[in-house]
């Protein structure tokens, strides 16, 4: 018994402090076999202790104590060309989308697609004229967010390297 609630707890802890955290970095972080986590994971989503996203190609872990506003920009951020768009736009108030191509060096079908995310995601607004011109909806909020997190995001890029490193 005393065991499981160690597992727990090291799950709501991890999950707390890097919100949006992937199933592949609590096994690494908590060292216990796929089935235990599994079990684990599934015990803390059916209790409605933490937020799970599957919408995306990986599922991910949320406290469920991050605000709706909080939990959507988490989620963007940890996509890495949502990010790039983000802050690139965090430094410019209007950008056109060859400036947003520019910068993050992606092809225009796939900023096209993120943005449209970020749009559905309500972070980003489109003023209509000559220029289609992209905007944050919010700059504030989600410079706040970012400030907030900003260690797990940090952390976030470091265990991307570990992980590729891994796989060579």
């Amino acid at each position: 018994m005393g065991v499981r609630h160690d597992i727990k707890g090291s799950l709501l802890k991890y999950i707390d402090e890097i919100p949006g955290i992937r199933y592949r970095e609590l096994l690494r972080l908590t060292g216990v076999s796929n089935g235990v986590l599994t079990y684990h994971l599934e015990l803390l989503e059916r209790s409605i202790i933490i937020k799970v996203d599957r919408r995306s190609r990986m599922t991910r872990y949320y406290p469920t104590s991050i605000p709706t506003e909080e939990f959507s920009v988490i989620r963007c951020m940890r996509h890495r060309t949502t990010r790039q768009i983000i802050t690139f736009m965090l430094e410019h108030d209007l950008c056109t989308f060859n400036e947003i191509v520019e910068h993050t060096k992606k092809s225009p079908s796939t900023i096209s697609w993120n943005l449209k995310k970020l749009r559905d995601a309500e972070l980003i607004s489109i003023q209509y004229g000559e220029y289609q011109l992209y905007r944050l909806a919010d700059g504030r909020v989600i410079r706040d967010i970012l400030s907030k997190y900003r260690e797990s995001f940090v952390d976030k890029v470091i265990e991307n390297y570990i992980e590729i490193a891994d796989e060579l």
